[in-house]
């Protein structure tokens, strides 16, 4: 189903989402993927990221409502959900959660060539050490068989990030302790006047 397309995250996803991991970095926590099939279906373009959950993620009440909410919001700007993200409550936990799963079923019913990605720590650790461009994350798509598969990093079906220094950028909001800012659905039901958006995250 999503074997043969490319996954291409933008800068500003990727930086959310991650610090969305790190902000709740005791507890899992998910999030879905905005954007769009671009290049005939061979490449899906993910352009936001949205911060769902860090206490109850597999609360299906605030999972529903808050997807209605998150489709019409970006519905209008001609997007839809791509993808799931999900980051595991332990450290060394690298194993694709239930949950993960079977919410990335559910849209892979919408959108055939969804994206699951998974923070990966390890990479996430050696960040400052390295100099690796590659994305904190884990790719997994659908097979022909309808199991969740990791993807190398080989051949054409594999995530990159758009622009070259986001883990440079990454590394600052780090330092800086962004993360302090990101808010999600748990505290947007919590407090309304929370903007689950983000929309003001990078100005």
């Amino acid at each position: 189903m999503g074997g043969e397309s490319r996954y291409e995250i933008h800068q500003d996803a990727y930086i959310k989402l991650v610090l969305h991991a790190l902000k709740h970095r005791t507890s899992a926590v998910n999030g879905v993927l905005i954007g769009r099939s671009a290049a005939a279906g061979a490449t899906v373009e993910i352009v936001d990221s949205v911060p769902l959950f860090h206490s109850q993620i597999g609360l299906l009440p605030a999972l529903e409502i808050a997807l209605i909410m998150i489709e019409e919001y970006y519905g209008e700007k001609g997007l839809s959900i791509v993808g799931y993200f999900h980051a595991n409550e332990r450290y060394d936990d690298f194993e694709l959660a239930s949950v993960a799963k079977n919410i990335g079923d559910h849209i892979t019913r919408y959108f055939p060539q969804a994206a699951l990605l998974l923070l990966d720590n390890k990479k996430l650790e050696s960040l400052p050490k390295g100099k690796d461009r590659s994305p904190v994350l884990q790719l997994y798509t659908k097979d022909t068989s309808s199991s969740w598969k990791l993807v190398g990093s080989e051949g054409n079906n594999q995530l990159v990030v758009k622009e070259p220094s986001a883990n440079i950028v990454l590394l600052d909001y780090i330092s800086s302790e962004k993360w302090k800012d990101i808010v999600d659905f748990d505290d947007h039901l919590d407090d309304i006047s929370k903007d689950w958006s983000n929309s003001q995250l990078f100005n």
